[in-house]
């Protein structure tokens, strides 16, 4: 961490420290003190910083729900914007759409991508164990299919045949695995274009190169804590090779995809993330079943860089996504 700001030092060590003491060894969560990282914000439907923003519920039952995020030009631009469904990071364990962190990041990606985003509060583990957040994401997809014209959402300002399924950390995990669903249903309004992986939650029980030289040094995420969360994420006697974590894995003859029409993939890595090899393995995978991937590699960039937008790989990695989107929505037109 030599080479961080002060900053990022300081939101390191606070977060690290918040969630030692949050994730019990019992394999529960302290939620009144894991709150204290959560700074909640209301949507707002005055723009901030040139995108509004609205609550739309799926399921009042087990409280789905998902935050739309409009660039205030989306009714007026001739052009008909993208439409990007995210799900946030936070292990599966911590974190919502309306936490300030993905409110101000997803805000950031409608306005710079120029694109509407859907950023679905799903269930979180312990308490809601494998494939609870699998389901929540795909239902989420579904009520967009089916209500197209949704109370908020710009119907002629977006395009729901230009969509993209995304996701940071144990959200990537999360886009993977909708994505996969979504490719074994036909929808009638919603057509799935590409799958934006950022710094994706993969695992498995062989301890990789990255795994062990980062073990403990790295900002914001370690090894420790990486296992911690598959348990309280996955099945109880499941171990890190289950499909859900290592989805190429020997156990995931059931999730193969090589038969499947799976959507165009970018894979965005850092070089001081513990999760690098997976993920890299994962984008491999992708490719040996025939599909389109890309890898964007960052060396200095660490778990989590793409929320601080001073740092530089934050900034080129925006660019990226936006090559990566604008060359499927153009594959569209030909």
């Amino acid at each position: 961490m030599s080479g961080l700001s002060w900053k990022i030092k300081l939101i390191s060590s606070i977060s690290n420290f918040v969630m030692n003491l949050a994730c019990r060894s019992d394999g529960t969560v302290n939620r009144r003190l894991s709150a204290f990282l959560d700074y909640k914000v209301p949507p707002s439907v005055k723009p901030i910083n040139g995108v509004k923003t609205s609550d739309v519920t799926v399921d009042q039952s087990r409280n789905l729900w998902f935050r739309l995020f409009t660039p205030i030009n989306a009714d007026a631009d001739n052009s008909r914007m993208p439409v990007i469904v995210y799900f946030h990071g936070g292990g599966g364990v911590f974190l919502s759409a309306d936490s300030s962190a993905f409110d101000t990041l997803c805000r950031r990606f409608a306005k710079e991508l120029n694109a509407v985003i859907i950023s679905v509060k799903y269930r979180l583990s312990p308490e809601h164990k494998y494939p609870c957040q699998y389901e929540d994401g795909f239902d989420v997809i579904t009520f967009i299919d089916n209500n197209p014209n949704f109370e908020g959402f710009p119907t002629d300002g977006a395009d729901l045949r230009n969509c993209f399924i995304g996701g940071d950390s144990a959200g990537g995990n999360i886009a993977h695995h909708v994505a996969v669903k979504a490719c074994r249903r036909e929808f009638t309004n919603l057509n799935i274009i590409g799958v934006i992986a950022i710094q994706p939650g993969f695992g498995g029980e062989e301890r990789t190169e990255s795994e062990i030289r980062l073990a403990s040094g790295a900002p914001f995420l370690n090894v420790e804590r990486i296992d911690w969360f598959w348990r309280a994420f996955l099945p109880e006697g499941s171990d890190r090779d289950h499909p859900a974590a290592n989805v190429f894995g020997p156990n995931s003859g059931g999730d193969d995809i090589s038969g499947l029409d799976f959507p165009a993939t970018v894979v965005i890595v850092g070089g001081f993330d513990p999760l690098l090899d997976w993920q890299k393995r994962y984008c491999e995978g992708l490719k040996r079943c025939g599909n389109e991937a890309y890898l964007i590699e960052y060396p200095n960039a660490f778990h989590g860089f793409y929320s601080f937008p001073e740092l530089r790989e934050s900034c080129l990695f925006i660019n990226e996504v936006r090559d990566f989107m604008q060359k499927q929505c153009e594959k569209l037109k030909e």
